[in-house]
């Protein structure tokens, strides 16, 4: 597949440039990165890389969102994850994938290829120092998720779900976080139910019913506004206001 043409292919440019896998990577490290990486793009729906095969490359999500699925043995499967924008894909030092991972709108991949870069990590620690973070950090998010999943109600799942996408999008923004919020949901109410395992018309009356008493504000389908984030931290059943600002 051939690279897109970006207006951030310089890698001082790139959106996801302080998140990413090199955030902390000075000059001459990001100059080896540069010449091992290269970009793809995928179209929403298509697969990515399939569960077993074999790896060549790794990489960051630079724009889009793409699904982590599970297959079982009787062929039922089952969404267990999102990578959104600056997330990590592959694993270096494991040959196959360990899931299916799938374009769930169109994406943008910052790829390396998977041996220079293991090399590249042995000799950089910087690079070796932030992929474990990023490593924990997932673990932190996947046990947040097993909360969400297991102990709250359709509406908090959906207030979550909002929320975490909330926090993301404020991530790459300049602005950063406030505690007013506006962004573009980047996955349907069918995507949604799927990862959140309810029902379609679950999805849809909670929210509906989130709109209605002002939690957040639709614009279409997608463009959601959220007025006051501590409240939608609220519905989430959620403690903290988790780090936004009055």
């Amino acid at each position: 597949m051939n690279a897109p043409v970006l207006s951030h292919s310089r890698c001082g440019d790139c959106p996801i440039r302080h998140r990413a896998v090199c955030a902390r990577c000075n000059a001459d490290e990001l100059e080896e990165l540069d010449a091992i990486k290269y970009y793809r793009t995928y179209e929403a729906g298509q697969p990515i890389i399939w569960s077993g095969d074999v790896m060549n490359f790794v990489g960051s999500v630079v724009s889009g969102i793409a699904s982590l699925t599970q297959t079982m043995e009787d062929g039922r499967t089952q969404m267990v994850g999102l990578l959104l924008p600056s997330d990590f894909v592959g694993r270096p030092g494991r040959e196959g994938a360990a899931y299916d991972v799938a374009a769930t709108t169109d994406v943008v991949m910052c790829c390396f290829r998977k041996k220079p870069f293991e090399e590249l990590m042995e000799r950089t620690p910087h690079i070796a120092h932030r992929l474990l973070e990023m490593t924990l950090d997932e673990l932190d998010a996947a046990r947040e998720w097993m909360l969400v999943l297991g102990r709250k109600t359709a509406r908090e799942k959906i207030a979550s779900l909002l929320a975490i996408i909330a926090r993301r999008d404020a991530t790459l923004t300049p602005g950063g976080a406030t505690n007013r919020m506006v962004f573009d949901l980047p996955l349907t109410r069918e995507a949604m139910a799927d990862y959140l395992g309810l029902t379609l018309e679950t999805v849809s009356r909670q929210i509906s019913a989130l709109k209605r008493d002002g939690i957040i504000e639709l614009e279409g389908k997608r463009h959601v506004t959220v007025p006051d984030m501590r409240r939608l931290m609220e519905e989430a059943g959620d403690d903290s206001d988790g780090g936004f600002l009055g």
